[in-house]
């Protein structure tokens, strides 16, 4: 396993989703007890640092991610992937409520093969539990690629405009 990917006490704990619109996602982690900081940012798609237009354009294939990074003495990465699912409609593909196209996908990007294995594991809980109707669970597992961190004024965007909804 890789430590620097799932954390120890002196090196924390990196998790990357996509869940919609990246605003109100990092707003949710930002909640979290031990999540010591995050970013938003663009993951998984071909262009070398896209813009938040390029994204937008569909043409990138990189989703709108929030890469969390905790300390894995006061959060699991399992506590993360509950977040993760309980603020956004796996069943919905490529959109979130009102924002449609593939940059708003359900994703995660695993960092290590135990997020991968962690995650899976946790797809699968929620895909018997008709938490979401028995709806089909679309959300992709997939390896962590380059991280493009998003401008400045997209980082904790609802902190910075007194709060804010992004539709989910």
């Amino acid at each position: 396993m890789d430590s620097a990917m799932t954390g120890t006490e002196n090196n924390p704990g990196k998790a990357t989703f996509g869940a919609g619109c990246f605003w109100g996602v990092e707003a949710a982690f930002r909640k979290v007890n031990g999540v010591l900081d995050t970013a938003v940012g663009y993951m998984g798609g071909t262009m070398k640092n896209p813009t938040y237009e390029d994204v937008c354009s569909g043409r990138t294939g990189h989703a709108e991610v929030v890469q969390v990074t905790y300390d894995p003495e006061k959060v699991r990465y399992d506590q993360l992937l509950e977040v993760f699912w309980s603020i956004h409609d796996p069943t919905q593909l490529n959109r979130q409520g009102p924002d449609i196209g593939s940059n708003y996908r359900s994703v995660i990007f695993y960092h290590d093969a135990e997020q991968g294995k962690t995650a899976r594991k946790s797809k699968e809980g929620v895909e018997v539990s008709g938490r979401f109707g028995f709806g089909k669970v679309v959300t992709r597992i997939v390896p962590a690629t380059e991280f493009y961190r998003a401008e400045e004024y997209h980082q904790r965007y609802f902190e910075k405009h007194g709060g804010g909804s992004c539709h989910i």
